[in-house]
């Protein structure tokens, strides 16, 4: 039997940003979940959620199941999936353009000026409301126009908190985003766009290798590896990528 897959979205979503990637992985016979993290509901609020929240909800989701999930994770959800890869088992876990965990620092100039933003402004405990422009220019710059219209206006708040946690890590003295050293103890891969400006590569091999994963740098790719032009090409490599995890396992069994 096919293990599930879990989908985490990232900042802003929802479980709908996975309505086209999950096609293929239940076409090869997994069952799909793509919950939305909380708050981001139409009823919900985000205001004052933690990552520490969302790592939890997850972790749980994950060990409620009937065996450990492949967890998959696009960027901010790719922290989310590595915050809840130390509280649950999982078989492997699939990092999406993944916003880096703590003590990796950001490469560009795109991501130094939206933490700066976030700790100039009084966005702790309230939630932030997406910012269209921005998401067209850096996030969706690759989607079909039609498709990248439905998107936008499908955009929740998200917590200003998750948000400085995940981005100014080096101001929590908490170290929420801390997923230690030695890696992660799953199979892991780190895929990101060679033209991805949220979290560029040299940020992504950074996190490859804080988690001791695999990394997959994707040519002319950006940011919404799951739904922009070539996505299909993603989801074979990632799928490619977790059928060997599953060979090396029988190998390693018999």
């Amino acid at each position: 039997m096919a293990a599930p897959i879990v989908m985490v979205h990232g900042a802003f979503c929802g479980g709908w940003a996975f309505e086209a990637f999950r096609t293929p992985f239940e076409a090869a016979g997994h069952a799909v979940l793509t919950p939305d993290l909380r708050g981001h509901g139409e009823s919900g609020s985000v205001a004052g959620l933690s990552m520490t929240d969302y790592a939890k909800d997850i972790a749980a989701l994950c060990a409620s199941l009937p065996e450990p999930p492949i967890l998959i994770g696009h960027s901010l959800g790719g922290l989310v999936c590595q915050l809840a890869a130390k509280r649950t088992p999982l078989k492997a876990l699939v990092l999406l353009a993944p916003s880096p965990p703590w003590g990796v620092a950001g490469s560009s100039m795109e991501e130094a000026v939206t933490a700066l933003g976030l700790m100039m402004g009084a966005a702790f405990a309230q939630s932030i409301s997406p910012d269209r422009t921005l998401m067209r220019t850096y996030s969706l710059d690759r989607m079909p126009r039609p498709d990248r219209d439905a998107a936008l206006a499908r955009l929740r708040p998200e917590s200003g908190r998750a948000l400085w946690e995940a981005l100014n890590w080096w101001l929590d003295p908490f170290m929420t985003t801390s997923v230690g050293t030695g890696g992660l103890g799953v199979p892991c891969l780190v895929m990101v766009g060679q033209r991805d400006v949220v979290h560029p590569p040299t940020t992504a091999r950074q996190t490859a290798q804080r988690l001791g994963a695999d990394y997959v740098e994707l040519a002319g790719m950006s940011h919404w590896l799951l739904g922009e032009t070539g996505w299909q090409e993603v989801a074979t490599q990632a799928w490619d990528w977790l059928e060997r995890v599953e060979a090396r396992a029988d190998s390693g069994a018999a």
